[in-house]
């Protein structure tokens, strides 16, 4: 599919904010309604089976046993006990969770899963990520990046282009990369060779635009909140690139995107979605244990998803890996419901929430059909984790019931009604009725 032209550059906003960036990470935990949390970076969303494991036991020792991915294809663990920290920090740290502790914030970066498995890309993007996470941890001045801050490399089928990121490179046909800032319409050609290099000049050149609005007051903590046009960044970058002697050209942005990988079988992997993106001790370890049968590794993505490598896949075999994970409650099927349904954490996790969203939500499932966008389950106006492709808004309502509101970027642009859930089936009118209207 294709998404809409990126935003002009004068539709750029400037954000004002009286405090510094509280985006919690893996040291700095982040005290919520069922305990502390804990956001644990995990570039590309690939762990090593090791690694999977040390998260497990994380969970199950210092907090409330589950694992929650986040739409940046990161790690959360909730309901962790007081006074942990010290002995998290130590469990991650032995798996090479943490390879800088002044930098573990900053490691935001989404990678396209399916890259160098089923050949639909231009690039294999995995040595990029190593590239710019190495990169990154050995840069001073990255430590200043807000924990906001998003990378995204792109084998050039689009996935994760569209995934707002404030430093996007996409691969290209001839072993070039496009290389963009936030809404930019422009893109920064290089050479493949120099992808790492160059987004972690791109990230430090926006570091020193920011600084002049803080210097005024203004904390920055995103490309497009500069409010500045973003192609006189994008400028800026170029000719940091040219001084450190990476040849580079100005193009036109590629604005087209696709959607990530299905459940199933893709090609030499194994592909399931995450209910909500929330996977149980049972979910993680069959999870775990069928990645080590495989390729030894697991890759986290931005949709709720994991993506298991399995080189040389015996595909007669597969359906009975992917009826194992389905047993155990992973979606394997492109048919599901689930895979148009999100939610935030909602009630008791926080404070904020009208409503138990995730309990809701499942309750509902069977009212939610096929002609409709996705629905997204929010429990206050916040609306958390929320998509930025076009979706339903399901907003809890502090009187009882949620508020539907059709959704095509990043605020609800058309209401609907408010309904409550004692007959599921009055949401499925509902929805019905607010699509007839907005088709």
């Amino acid at each position: 599919m294709s998404s809409p032209a990126p935003r002009s550059s004068s539709q750029a906003t400037a954000v004002a904010r009286d405090r510094g960036d509280a985006c919690p990470g893996s040291l700095r935990l982040h005290a919520a309604d069922d305990g502390a949390l804990a956001r644990i970076r995990i570039p590309g969303g690939v762990l090593a089976v090791g690694q999977a494991d040390a998260l497990a036991s994380a969970a199950r020792e210092l907090g409330d046993g589950a694992l929650h991915l986040t739409s940046r294809g990161n790690v959360q663990l909730r309901g962790l006990r007081d006074g942990c920290g010290g002995e998290l920090a130590g469990l991650l740290d032995a798996v090479g969770l943490l390879p800088s502790y002044a930098h573990e914030r900053v490691r935001n970066v989404v990678a396209s899963p399916l890259a160098g498995l089923d050949g639909a890309g231009f690039a294999d993007v995995r040595p990029w990520l190593a590239g710019l996470d190495a990169a990154l941890c050995a840069s001073d001045a990255a430590r200043a990046l807000s924990g906001r801050f998003l990378f995204a490399l792109d084998d050039g089928r689009g996935d994760v282009s569209g995934l707002d990121a404030d430093v996007t490179v996409r691969a290209v046909a001839g072993g070039a990369a496009l290389l963009s800032l936030g809404s930019s319409a422009e893109a920064i050609e290089v050479a493949s060779a120099d992808v790492a290099r160059s987004a972690l000049i791109a990230a430090e050149t926006f570091l020193t635009s920011a600084a002049g609005s803080t210097e005024r007051g203004r904390q920055v903590w995103r490309v497009d909140e500069l409010g500045v046009p973003v192609e006189e960044l994008t400028r800026a970058v170029a000719d940091g690139l040219s001084a450190a002697g990476i040849g580079c050209a100005i193009r036109v942005r590629d604005v087209t995107v696709t959607d990530g990988p299905m459940p199933g079988i893709s090609a030499d992997a194994l592909s399931v979605h995450i209910p909500l993106g929330r996977l149980s001790a049972r979910q993680w370890d069959e999870l775990t244990r069928t990645a080590e049968q495989y390729g030894g590794e697991l890759r986290l993505t931005p949709w709720s998803g994991a993506v298991l490598p399995a080189p040389g896949l015996d595909h007669s075999e597969a359906p009975y890996a992917l009826a194992r994970l389905a047993a155990a409650g992973l979606v394997t099927s492109p048919d599901s419901p689930w895979l148009r349904v999100g939610a935030c954490i909602g009630r008791p996790g926080c404070a904020k929430s009208h409503a138990d969203v995730q309990a809701d939500a499942a309750r509902a499932l069977d009212a939610v059909g096929r002609d409709h966008l996705p629905l997204y389950w929010s429990g206050c106006e916040r609306r958390c984790g929320h998509p930025r492709a076009g979706h339903i808004d399901v907003v809890a309502s502090p009187g009882g019931g949620y508020r539907l509101g059709r959704s095509t970027s990043r605020t609800p642009q058309v209401p609907g009604p408010t309904v409550r859930l004692d007959d599921p089936s009055e949401l499925a009118t509902a929805l019905v009725a607010l699509t007839d209207r907005t088709a």
